[in-house]
């Protein structure tokens, strides 16, 4: 896909979500009480020169499959998960409901955390299961190339199960990432895109 025009890009994403629900908020839905209340930074972060293996067995390089122009929206799971990574999953497939067919114009990453059982194959199966339209991309490689972007975005906590719910938003190839802890909703995410595309 081409990069596309930063203006049209916010215009779009914008109308997209403009009623997804109230403005961003840390409190959970009543629904979330048993999950990680959300918060929200901002970081400077480097994506580090690894090569990934995308779900359709393409071998990319990370940091020039997501400097296309397309803002990112990027998470961290595992397909034998059952804890968290679903209900993450499950948000993200939430998430690319709401964008509608703004949803073509983001690049939609989760990278796997078990990439010695995680083989492309797993993880397409895994994007069918939860619907996974062609924008929304899952990624395995080596356990170096994992371990080395889970540090860079200061994610890495040296066991798989250890591993904490954190999506990452960015606006444009070299913009700093939002960074959000905990669970956020489909709403959520989508209006904290909103007001991050709106800005660039």
């Amino acid at each position: 896909m081409r990069p596309l025009n930063a203006a049209l890009a916010a215009a779009t994403l914008s109308a997209a979500v403009l009623a997804v629900g109230p403005a961003w908020a840390t409190e959970p839905h009543a629904h979330d009480h048993a999950m990680k209340r959300a918060t929200r930074s901002t970081v400077d972060a480097t994506l580090p020169t690894v090569e990934l293996v995308r779900d359709d067995g393409e071998t990319v390089s990370l940091p020039a499959e997501l400097d296309d122009g397309r803002p990112v929206v990027l998470n961290f799971v595992f397909t034998s998960c059952a804890s968290i990574c679903p209900a993450m999953t499950h948000i993200f497939a939430q998430l690319q409901d709401r964008l509608g067919s703004a949803r073509d114009r983001v690049h939609m990453v989760s990278i796997s955390i078990d990439p010695e059982q995680d083989t492309p194959e797993r993880l397409a199966a895994y994007a069918r299961r939860y619907h996974a339209g062609p924008q929304w991309h899952f990624y395995t490689g080596t356990t170096e190339a994992s371990v080395a972007v889970q540090r860079a975005l200061g994610t890495f906590r040296g066991d798989k199960m250890d591993h904490t719910a954190v999506t990452f938003l960015r606006a444009s190839p070299g913009a700093r990432w939002v960074r959000i802890d905990g669970f956020a909703s489909a709403d959520e995410l989508a209006h904290a895109f909103q007001e991050l595309v709106a800005s660039r």
